[in-house]
């Protein structure tokens, strides 16, 4: 059962949780699934990169996971299959029986996830700066550990800075829109931070995933940039050698984030590999 909140925003009650989500698009065309990374919601999926896959002839879907945004926060511990098994019910919420299913970091391991439980439900799979979770690969610089002990009042400023140590070196940021967005965030979830914690714990707890990932039969494409330090691209490497015929696709310069330059790119590599 779904209600409308909001502008465009509504909820869905998927078993425990309600998942707040959005849509773009005709619900007749194929469904794409969209699932963002730790502590990020659906609002950092931007408006115009969702709009422009649903322009390619996509039922764009983006949502909270729990533990961020308008969505449930879940006291208690939890794993990855859990966050799959959201985004599988959101499609049940929604009468989708299959999708195109495309994650960005952590939102990437739950679409693989999604992908070895459930098969059947997943037409495509894109696996954005993300990694297998074995030892080794996928390792994160210390720099972003440095910047991540720098504390500011502000999100939007706390955010921007971040963003300078993680984000693309051979595309500019659209810096406006990340303060924009990250106040629209802590907005929306005043306690992300208690949330990030969580979902970090059920990310340590998942462990290598590589040989679950050689069960994945579905068309995949594995999208990573040369310059990201918060996930080092020889994490995307591992996942595309783990999954069975699955392209590599590595962006030069791109780093752990979403630059407007970087969108045809990586929007002609998901809808390519979709269709």
């Amino acid at each position: 059962m779904t209600s409308v909140v909001g502008a465009g925003e509504r909820f869905a009650s998927v078993g425990e949780v309600e998942l707040c989500y959005e849509t773009f698009g005709s619900p007749s065309d194929p469904a794409l699934l969209l699932i963002m990374g730790m502590g990020f919601q659906l609002v950092h999926w931007p408006d115009a990169f969702c709009a422009s896959l649903a322009g390619h002839g996509f039922f764009v879907v983006r949502f909270d996971n729990r533990d961020a945004g308008r969505s449930t926060h879940v006291d208690a511990p939890y794993g990855l299959e859990d966050m799959a098994d959201d985004a599988v019910g959101l499609l049940d919420a929604l009468g989708v029986s299959a999708a195109h299913v495309a994650g960005a970091s952590l939102g990437a391991m739950i679409a693989q996830v999604v992908a070895v439980r459930h098969p059947s439900r997943v037409l495509s799979l894109a696996s954005l700066m993300s990694t297998t979770g074995a030892r080794g690969v996928g390792r994160t610089s210390p720099r972003v550990f440095l910047a991540a002990l720098r504390r500011s009042r502000d999100a939007g400023e706390r955010r921007v800075r971040m963003f300078s140590v993680i984000g693309s070196t051979r595309f500019e940021q659209d810096v406006d829109w990340i303060r924009r967005v990250s106040r629209v965030a802590a907005a929306r979830d005043p306690q992300g931070r208690a949330g990030r914690r969580r979902q970090h714990r059920a990310v340590r707890r998942a462990g290598d995933r590589t040989g679950s990932l050689r069960a994945i039969s579905c068309p995949t494409v594995v999208i990573h940039g040369s310059a990201d330090v918060m996930c080092a691209p020889s994490g995307g490497r591992a996942t595309a050698d783990a999954i069975p015929g699955a392209r590599f696709e590595l962006i030069d310069g791109l780093g752990h984030d979403l630059p407007p330059g970087a969108w045809p790119r990586i929007i002609e590599a998901i809808v390519a590999n979709a269709r």
